[in-house]
């Protein structure tokens, strides 16, 4: 009893903390550092087929590794037949076939990505007033405003975008022009020069859609949601790999399902990642969540790990462990370390501030503030790296030091394959530190699977390289591990502060072309509503557009809430596996719905086109259920400034809109009586649980 009153208290004691962060701290301590890294990094997944991957300011192309963290700058190719997913806190990015993808920016505000060819669906669970969330396609940027589904295709030539909204709400810009995306809409924004759309009912979702759910609702059923934190990300991997049990002294501990004699931080390899240095990647399928969150316990003879408070939002870590043998390497030449214990403080080998040092480990242990302070005031504020009067619980267990030669180290070598085995008495004899004073090679940048690179399928060329239409300004590109080698070689182990990254990062050539070209300056714009592809004439002609492109170009201000009747699609260069065919049966049966077109509901509609961005939660898709009807794109707001883009208080909340903006949505069509049941309602939370069938 005793000790889970003291379980409770530490854990009371790590929220206290949290809340009191700023105030506690000496004024001198409380200002965050520019050198602070992002709290947040996305995690490489599952993967089927062929996918590689390019480190960011590399020009090399190496197999994908799972478990990657990615951050700015990294990129990816899904070749033919081969899918990937990506997840950054509690979104998820699905990655279909033939697919060029890179993060522009990734911090803790900004996911900004660049889809340059091929598809993907996005699940935002979550999203704050001040978040930004934007896809950049070579003629136009999408910027998510509410939480849902979203699916953004991007045709191989550049010259189409195709922005599916499922659930939520988003807003296309590209030369001059914006166009809001409501739920249940499909636009497919064309050209480059002006920007034009056509849009649709949403279809049937298609297997790469089906795909996507699938994953999706392995994390939103997650059992191990009621244990973390839903923004520790790969959580969701340790259901099928390990048993959660409760312990009297650290609280929830999940023990993995792993042979006799495992070790945390034994099988996998380092990487040097900027902006952290070196970073543990391991190699089982749930190798993520308890490697960059939480602390690792030896409890009655075998290893548990112990997850941060659930109700805070952790923050990322690259390995939160603990080197043997100070600032150099460890006897013999060997590099050695071991993992941190609950309640025990991790320091950063990277330049940061006091306000970092106690966000990374209150969010991830309970642990007293005050021990994070006199801590970091040991290890940093003397100006020394090594930790000798700190005790450490795992440092003494069995087999929990691993030890790998210095350049199997260096050169992000497997570490089980190049384990070479310490006695107790020389890790009882050695010093620990908080950093290990190696400088990475490049092999430790491009990962285990560097010597292959010869090997791997890489976009066709051009493609990762053309240039993007960006409605938010992102950071400047990341610098070659060739360009900063020399200054990480004369500070072995540590990140190079931001200040000396710009210094040596090499000017642009002014004839180069920018691989992100800044939207202009946009105003409202109107888009014809389109009836379903195929569908038999039932517009007058009068109110038709005429030409060649009629459906496309913005309708004048006297007939905008006409239907008017669409050409052909537009035929989009895209592997069959990325388009989403409109659904026969539905638009067989939207003819029979009853007309719009008299006067008291265009009235109606016109004044919910005046109506501000009404704030609510989207409903829930279900895999099967009736599409919505075709509807008109709404005109956007005014112009505002590009960053942070500006989104309704309070998004996820409901709230009774004062006009109607769209047509109801048709009777759905029939269906097994598996899928019959009513869509779930709206939760009063930012995390969205989904009922998918």
């Amino acid at each position: 009893m005793q000790n889970e009153l003291k379980v409770r208290l530490g854990m009371l004691s790590g929220l206290v903390a949290i809340a009191l962060l700023t105030m506690a701290l000496p004024p001198e301590m409380a200002a965050q550092n520019d050198d602070d890294p992002p709290g947040r990094a996305a995690r490489l997944g599952h993967m089927d087929g062929s996918v590689s991957f390019q480190p960011a300011g590399e020009a090399d192309w190496v197999e994908a590794a799972p478990n990657r963290p990615m951050t700015t700058g990294d990129k990816l190719w899904i070749d033919r037949d081969s899918r990937a997913e990506v997840e950054l806190g509690s979104t998820s990015i699905h990655l279909s076939s033939n697919t060029g993808f890179s993060f522009l920016n990734v911090d803790d505000r900004t996911i900004q990505i660049q889809l340059s060819t091929g598809a993907i669906n996005m699940n935002v669970r979550r999203l704050e007033n001040d978040d930004v969330v934007e896809v950049d396609t070579p003629n136009q940027a999408f910027s998510v405003f509410r939480p849902g589904r979203y699916r953004v295709e991007a045709s191989d030539d550049g010259t189409y975008t195709v922005v599916t909204v499922r659930e939520g709400e988003g807003e296309s810009t590209g030369n001059g022009q914006r166009y809001v995306v409501h739920q249940g809409q499909r636009a497919t924004f064309s050209g480059t020069d002006r920007l034009s759309a056509d849009v649709q009912q949403v279809g049937e979702p298609d297997e790469f859609d089906r795909w996507s759910y699938r994953r999706d609702r392995q994390f939103d059923e997650s059992p191990s949601l009621r244990h973390v934190s839903r923004d520790v990300v790969g959580a969701q991997d340790l259901d099928e790999y390990g048993d959660w049990r409760s312990s009297p002294e650290y609280g929830e501990v999940w023990y993995p399902r792993v042979d006799p004699g495992w070790a945390p931080y034994h099988t996998g390899h380092w990487a040097w990642i900027d902006p952290w240095g070196w970073t543990w990647v391991d190699d089982a399928p749930w190798g993520y969540a308890p490697f960059h969150y939480g602390r690792w316990a030896f409890v009655e003879g075998r290893w548990g790990w112990v997850p941060g408070p659930h109700e805070v939002r952790p923050v990322y870590a690259p390995a939160l462990v603990v080197f043997v043998g100070g600032a150099t390497p460890a006897i013999g030449g060997n590099v050695a370390w071991f993992p941190l214990g609950p309640r025990e403080v991790y320091v950063p080998s990277y330049h940061v501030s006091p306000t970092y040092v106690n966000r990374v480990n209150i969010s991830n242990t309970t642990v007293n503030q005050t021990t994070v302070t006199n801590v970091y005031n040991t290890t940093i504020v003397n100006n020394t790296t090594v930790v000798n009067n700190a005790t450490y619980a795992n440092r003494n267990v069995s087999g929990a030091v691993t030890a790998v030669p210095q350049q199997a180290f260096a050169g992000g070598q497997p570490v089980a394959r190049t384990a070479v085995v310490m006695t107790r008495q020389q890790v009882a004899a050695a010093s620990v530190s908080a950093r290990v004073a190696v400088a990475p090679t490049p092999n430790a940048v491009l990962g285990v699977r560097a010597n292959a690179a010869a090997h791997v399928a890489a976009p066709p060329v051009g493609v990762l390289s053309r240039p993007v239409v960006a409605r938010t300004v992102p950071p400047p590109p990341p610098v070659s591990f060739a360009a900063k080698q020399q200054a990480l070689v004369a500070h072995p182990g540590q990140p190079l502060p931001r200040r000396e990254m710009q210094e040596i990062r090499p000017a642009i050539a002014p004839a180069a072309q920018p691989l992100v070209r800044q939207a202009p300056p946009a105003h409202p714009t109107f888009s014809n509503a389109a009836q379903p592809w195929n569908q038999p004439e039932t517009t007058p002609a009068a109110n038709r557009t005429s030409g060649p492109n009629r459906g496309l170009q913005p309708p004048s201000r006297d007939d905008r809430h006409m239907v008017a009747q669409p050409n052909s699609p537009p035929q989009m260069n895209l592997p069959a596996a990325n388009r989403s065919e409109p659904n026969q049966q539905n638009s067989a049966s939207e003819q029979n719905q009853p007309s719009r077109s008299s006067e008291s509901d265009r009235q109606a509609e016109a004044a919910g086109a005046r109506n501000d961005r009404p704030v609510a939660e989207p409903t829930a898709y279900r895999p099967g259920a009736a599409s919505q009807p075709s509807q008109s794109l709404r005109p956007a707001e005014p112009a505002r400034p590009a960053q942070p883009l500006a989104r309704p208080q309070n998004p996820t909340r409901t709230a009774a809109p004062q006009h109607q903006t769209l047509p109801a949505a048709s009777a759905p069509l029939s269906q097994p009586e598996q899928h019959s049941q009513p869509a779930s309602k709206p939760q009063k939370h930012d995390d969205k649980k989904h009922d998918y069938f």
